[in-house]
């Protein structure tokens, strides 16, 4: 089985889907591998890095994208990429499933069988595989990286002949993967952390990590069976910014990391909280790219609204390539592995199996993944 891997073109992408590390492994078990000229080039990875390790190097991507059984990327092909694969060939990638209607349907009618890594299932023998958590938990540590580069003060308490320095105040608004990691760095750098979830469950995990639960009576909460938030209707978003409003007020740094999968995420922070901010905070709206969790976000940038910066900036795990091209790579890597038949030297593709009926996208010409199948109805 041929499985090519090509350079990265996505904008702003500076991670790489295959480290030879993970070349290794594949080639290894009797993968045939073949990568871009240039694979590596965004983390300092040259050609004899993946030669090395076994690869191939392929100077023609149209002819490398014909001739595989499977394209492992990072970035969403384009529609037309799409339809260069050849039929029946397997892809396997971030896909962005709730928003590229266009790109699904050219995989469809090209013949081609989509794996998408936004939809392998949170389940513990998933989760080698899983993608999304790995990026969240780097997204989550540079968010504060951003934030203390940003503030006017240091973050940890200090004793000096020339007086005390208080801690910075830091306030995480969603525990999940991403804010966990947000919590854990903050605190290593020596700031008062506090955190809201509206799953009380994760209470628990919060205190473990140092910080303080921060408690808003907003009614029936939960998760859904993935461990994702369930989403708030607007009477407990009311309540939960009410309560929030006075942390964020003495907060030096919020960051916002609430999403709703396959939705737009919730706004959480409103204009008059941004306003009863002190000059000097900032925000970390994590939530930028898929509407933002804060009034004011511009996805992509960076605003100053009276004082308060609000830093919306794309692709936060790209900002330590390195690790998040090894972790990415590393999800992809076990993924095939899992499947791989030593024997027959291919991927077996059973869909009655749990975790690849839940990311399987397109398959024989057609849509199949029954959630993006729903959410399409209900456009």
């Amino acid at each position: 089985m041929k499985v090519f891997v090509p350079k990265e073109t996505g904008a702003g992408e500076t991670r790489v889907a295959l480290v030879p590390l993970t070349a290794r492994k594949l080639t290894q078990a009797g993968v045939e591998l073949d990568v871009e000229a240039g694979v590596g080039e965004a983390i300092g990875l040259g050609d004899d890095a993946y030669t090395e390790a076994g690869a191939s190097i392929s100077t023609s991507r149209a002819d490398a994208l014909a001739a595989a059984d499977m394209v492992v990327r990072l970035s969403p092909p384009s529609v037309e990429e799409a339809k260069q694969g050849r039929e029946g060939a397997m892809l396997v990638s971030y896909i962005d499933p709730f928003e590229n209607h266009d790109l699904i349907d050219a995989l469809a009618q090209n013949g081609t069988t989509t794996l998408c890594m936004e939809l392998i299932p949170r389940t513990t023998l998933a989760q080698k595989m899983d993608a999304l958590s790995s990026q969240a938990s780097l997204a989550g540590y540079v968010a504060v990286i951003v934030a203390a580069e940003r503030i006017r003060k240091a973050f940890p308490m200090m004793m000096t002949p020339s007086g005390t320095i208080t801690a910075a105040r830091v306030f995480i608004i969603g525990a999940g993967v991403a804010g966990l990691q947000a919590i854990a760095t903050a605190k290593r750098l020596g700031a008062r952390v506090e955190a809201f979830d509206t799953r009380p469950v994760v209470e628990e995990q919060v205190a473990s990590l140092g910080a303080k639960f921060v408690k808003i009576d907003i009614g029936e909460t939960g998760q859904t069976k993935d461990g994702y938030a369930k989403q708030l209707t607007d009477e407990q978003l009311a309540k939960q910014r009410e309560g929030m409003a006075k942390h964020c007020a003495s907060a030096d740094v919020v960051i916002t990391t609430a999403q709703v999968f396959g939705r737009k995420a919730p706004l959480i922070v409103t204009e008059e909280m941004v306003a009863g901010m002190r000059p000097g905070s900032v925000i970390v709206d994590l939530a930028a790219e898929t509407g933002g969790n804060v009034a004011g976000t511009e996805a992509g940038k960076e605003v100053d609204i009276n004082g308060v910066k609000i830093v919306g900036l794309s692709n936060m795990p790209g900002r330590v390539a390195e690790d998040a091209s090894l972790m990415y790579s590393s999800n992809v890597g076990n993924l095939i592995e899992h499947y791989w038949d030593k024997e027959a030297k291919s991927f077996k593709l059973d869909l009655e199996d749990e975790i690849l009926a839940g990311c399987t996208l397109t398959h024989e010409g057609k849509l199949v993944n029954e959630m993006i199948l729903k959410a399409r109805e209900g456009r």
